[in-house]
């Protein structure tokens, strides 16, 4: 062989490792990209179905007002859920709100039970069936997103995923968790 060839030979071996090697951090960077991209779409949906319940809300809170006026510690704390989301700045503030509104909304759907006249209350059934779909929606959305949410966190921590997340910019993310007073059962007294 000669040293031309024995030199062709070596630079087309590095520009093949070179183009393999650019090809895996192009397709991590991407990968990256997309998993980064799949969770602020996923919380973009729990959002989504928050607005919608937070939307539906006043309307079965002011159905219920007119039966259970007695109750406003409920409405206000609904109330106060409702504001303290809007006011949210990050996903954990925003976590946290929802938590307590729903334990608000599990304390109004309790209140419920203590009035007869709401039972038979045909708007508040209809508003009660929207607002448990709406429950169901925003518990698969949330489920999607902290899967999400797994997922980027994993890459970001694999040895490889690490490299290709700091290129992109890409960092864990933030679990959606309900706390600790959301998941206590609701206790109304009268």
């Amino acid at each position: 062989m000669t040293t031309s060839r024995i030199l062709l030979i070596v630079v087309g071996v590095i520009v093949g490792v070179m183009l393999l090697a650019g090809g895996c951090v192009y397709a991590g960077y991407n990968q990256a990209v997309r998993f980064d991209e799949g969770v602020k779409n996923r919380w973009a949906q729990v959002e989504n179905q928050l607005q919608r319940r937070f939307e539906l809300i006043p309307n079965l809170v002011e159905t219920v007002k007119g039966v259970a006026k007695q109750e406003e510690k409920i409405f206000l704390g609904v109330a106060e859920a409702r504001k303290a989301y809007f006011q949210a700045g990050s996903i954990n503030q925003k976590a946290r709100a929802a938590g307590a509104m729903e334990s608000a909304l599990s304390r109004l759907l309790v209140l419920r039970e203590s009035y007869p006249a709401l039972k038979s209350n045909e708007s508040f059934l209809k508003l009660q069936d929207q607002l448990e779909g709406t429950e169901n929606r925003l518990a698969v959305e949330r489920k999607r997103y902290n899967d999400a949410v797994r997922a980027v966190n994993t890459f970001t921590r694999e040895l490889l995923g690490r490299f290709y997340s700091g290129l992109a910019g890409v960092g864990p993310a933030e679990y959606f968790e309900i706390e600790e007073a959301a998941k206590a059962t609701p206790k109304v007294k009268f």
